[in-house]
């Protein structure tokens, strides 16, 4: 029995050391042999990239006449393909008025996969812009705030900018709830453009030089065509109906005449001052400048009038005085109605 139980455990000890041996004496496995056919090509985008934006203007904080600036709230969103590039980054506004005042966040820290397999990224950009104002046609001016783009990096050999036609709003929209006083807004509009640069920024490397795709997000704005007539032309007005009492005032009174005329003509003066105190300083005469300027020839005209039925009342022609100032006052009230209506008719029509 005792041998029994010796076999069993000899036959126990010995046997995982006789099924390693076996294993051991197994025939190696060839290496397989990896080609380059069988590693997959590396994934190339098409040049130039072609980078999908679109915006959303969120709130028009101020527009500031006088330093022709404004301050604009709004989102901008791309969509690209390559995951390489990063142009809610390299996105550089160019009309930026104070840039150290601009303000970007990203709306997701990471770009976020499409359904189409492009890559998408929103942010908010805070700040002030400028665009030079055109004031010829004040108060009836159209005026455009402009934010505009471009791709700090490349030309539009790198990156190429696509209006928004995917998504629903559109490329351009604006919050219904903006309220901008003294302006009516109209609707945005998106434009893009390749915008031409005459260097190469010292790139010595740089043979032929390209232009960068400029992306402009514009909203119009324009003034109350009524409300802002009665503001700027009522008083004008008025001190024009002031100087024509004059008229009716009898010839004899010749220094109460030539007081009411120089009155009118130095609060005319300062009525000007105070309308041109919220403008910057141009070199072209506004349209409210040459209203002014015929205000100016009426008074002048009125004074000049006075002048000339000083002698008549000197000899006591009364009543040539009076015919002489009925007429003059209405040869100057059709040139001023006449002059007035050439200049501010086509241009409130615009």
């Amino acid at each position: 029995m005792k041998n029994i139980w010796l076999v069993l455990f000899l036959a126990f000890l010995f046997w995982p050391l006789s099924a390693l041996q076996a294993q051991n004496k197994m025939p190696a496995v060839p290496p397989i042999a990896v080609t380059s056919d069988d590693i997959p090509p590396p994934v190339t985008y098409e040049k130039p990239e072609r980078v999908v934006v679109g915006a959303h203007i969120n709130d028009i904080l101020e527009v500031d006449m006088r330093s022709h600036s404004y301050r604009l709230d709004m989102y901008v969103w791309f969509r690209w393909k390559d995951p390489a590039l990063k142009p809610w980054e390299t996105a550089e506004f160019m009309n930026a008025f104070d840039p150290a005042d601009h303000v970007r966040t990203p709306v997701y820290d990471e770009p976020q996969k499409m359904p189409d397999g492009t890559l998408h990224m929103v942010i908010r950009q805070q700040g002030k812009f400028s665009s030079k104002f055109p004031l010829q046609d004040y108060p009836f001016d159209r005026q455009f705030l402009v934010a505009a783009m471009e791709d700090s990096v490349d030309d539009t050999r790198g990156v190429v900018y696509v209006a928004e036609r995917s998504a629903k709003g559109g490329a351009i929209s604006i919050n219904p709830e903006i309220s901008l006083p003294g302006f009516m807004l109209e609707p945005p509009r998106l434009e893009i453009r390749a915008f031409p640069y005459p260097t190469a920024f010292g790139d010595l490397t740089q043979n032929d030089l390209y232009p960068y795709d400029r992306v402009s997000f514009v909203v119009p704005v324009v003034r109350p065509a009524s409300t802002t007539a009665v503001k700027i032309f009522m008083p004008l007005g008025l001190v024009i109906f002031c100087a024509a009492l004059v008229f009716f005032v009898h010839p004899q009174y010749v220094e109460g005449r030539l007081g009411v005329a120089i009155t009118a003509l130095l609060t005319l003066v300062a009525l000007q001052l105070t309308t041109a105190s919220g403008l910057p300083d141009v070199d072209y005469l506004l349209l409210t400048d040459k209203v002014y300027v015929l205000a100016y020839v009426f008074i002048i005209g009125a004074l000049m009038q006075i002048a000339r039925t000083s002698s008549l009342v000197k000899s006591e022609k009364y009543a040539a005085a009076i015919r002489s100032d009925r007429i003059a006052l209405a040869v100057l009230l059709v040139l001023f109605a006449l002059s007035c209506a050439a200049i501010i008719l086509p241009d409130s029509s615009h």
